[in-house]
């Protein structure tokens, strides 16, 4: 379930980025949740902790990855 999630979070912010390119308040939103999540999680005992933050730090990578492509496709677009 939190794949899905994850992935619409992605496919959301692809598309603002293409389409208003300046506007990272939604980027910086979902990775400040995605981060404290993280810190969270991390605060477990030893490789448990690792373990647990592992899908946060994964999917804020996620993140940053497509908002990143969808300004790069808005720059490559001729109009």
């Amino acid at each position: 379930m939190m794949v899905v999630g994850i992935v619409a979070v992605c496919v959301v912010l692809a598309v603002l980025a293409f389409l208003v390119p300046r506007l990272r308040g939604p980027e910086r939103g979902t990775q400040r949740s995605l981060g404290a999540g993280s810190r969270v999680a991390g605060k477990a005992p030893g490789p448990v902790g690792r373990l647990l933050s592992k899908p946060f730090r994964s999917s804020s990578r996620a993140v940053s990855k497509s908002g990143s492509a969808g300004r790069r496709t808005r720059g490559r677009m001729p109009f």
